[in-house]
């Protein structure tokens, strides 16, 4: 499944532009607040370098790149969290993705109007965020009040997870996100329910004007230092446009270096991104396809077959690796096999970032 990023930030940000840059989708773009009101979800395929050296060796098979989903949400305001302008449809969404993708304006325009009349990235990020903390704060607060009079009654897991609810509270209130807590795996279980917006990884894109970075993006740079957070310049506008004018990569690549760009945007974005979520790519190159998987890190040979179908995990009885580099100068599949490059592993190998991979099950 793709994972999915939500563009946030103030109206006018140019959330629906950076969107338009990753997707080519042509979303609606004005120069006044709220423009996306439902919002638009766009498919990218994932631009893939290793894919394209692995298909020319099976040419005769179709190429299948990863993708992710990406979801231009509603500009936020302060208030957002008691309501205020689309607040309420803002934050049920980005509930529902993977990681945030925080769009900061990094670009004069007098004829784009700033929701607070002037840019401040740093201001701008904080009101952003103040309004997840606030929204993550009356969540906990609703989840404690619910879960006190049980654990009262010496509930262990209702005890376990009161404790937990005070730490996140006390740690709102101090201004850290859930994210830097570092929580457990087993403390994340608990909050798989509530979804909480500041457990999410976040992503900062500096979206400048045609120039690219400046002494706004500079701001933007160092608040994602502090915050440990990714951070990202695209030019938006000058991207988007590209996306829109190129039929073919090959289109989008000489445009791009008319403009002093040796990658696109999307793919940028998609290495910041997958390095936020600590993500590895995997390939297959059996049946009619070569195709890229995407996995947590440390994810098992089973549990990354079960990517391709369920029954692999269950049915797993070992795997053929071999990383990718080494099929390509191999020549072909055959080549590789004679000089016994294959090699086989169990069920406790974790899949490595460029690995071909080869399931055997029962």
């Amino acid at each position: 499944m793709a994972k999915s990023f939500g563009l946030v930030g103030l109206p006018n940000a140019g959330k629906s532009t950076i969107f338009n840059a990753l997707t080519a989708a042509g979303a609606k773009v004005e120069a006044y607040p709220f423009c996306t009101i439902e919002p638009h979800r766009g498919i990218a395929s994932v631009p893939d370098e290793r894919l394209d050296a692995l298909h020319r060796l099976f040419p005769e098979k179709k190429k299948v790149p990863t993708a992710i989903e990406v979801v231009d949400i509603a500009g936020l305001v302060k208030g957002a969290s008691q309501g205020e302008g689309l607040g309420n449809q803002f934050l049920a969404e980005i509930r529902g993705v993977d990681a945030v993708i925080h769009v900061v304006r990094c670009f004069p325009d007098p004829e784009i109007p700033h929701p607070t009349g002037d840019i401040d990235p740093r201001r701008d990020i904080e009101i952003v965020e103040t309004e997840l903390f606030l929204k993550d704060l009356e969540t906990l607060e609703r989840r404690k009040a619910r879960i006190e009079k049980l654990a009262k009654t010496g509930d262990k897991v209702a005890r376990e997870e009161l404790s937990l609810i005070e730490h996140l509270i006390d740690g709102i209130g101090k201004g850290i996100p859930i994210r830097r807590m570092g929580l457990k795996p087993e403390e994340l279980a608990l909050l798989k329910d509530l979804k909480p917006l500041t457990a999410k990884p976040v992503l900062y894109v500096a979206n400048t004007g045609d120039e690219g970075e400046n002494e706004y993006t500079q701001a933007v740079a160092e608040l994602a230092r502090e915050n440990g957070a990714g951070y990202v310049v695209i030019r938006g506008r000058l991207e988007a446009e590209i996306a829109e004018a190129a039929e073919t990569e090959e289109e989008r690549r000489a445009y791009l270096a008319e403009w002093g760009l040796s990658e696109s945007a999307l793919v940028r974005l998609v290495r910041a991104a997958y390095e936020l979520l600590d993500l590895v790519t995997f390939y297959t190159i059996e049946g009619p396809e070569v195709r890229a998987w995407t996995v947590p890190r440390g994810t098992v040979a089973p549990d990354a077959g079960a990517e391709i179908h369920t029954d692999f995990r269950d049915r797993f009885v070992l795997a053929e690796v071999v990383p990718w580099r080494e099929l390509v100068e191999a020549g072909s599949d055959k080549a590789l096999r004679e000089a016994g490059k294959w090699r086989r592993v169990g069920h406790d190998y974790e899949v490595q970032d460029g690995d071909v991979i080869h399931f055997i099950c029962a």
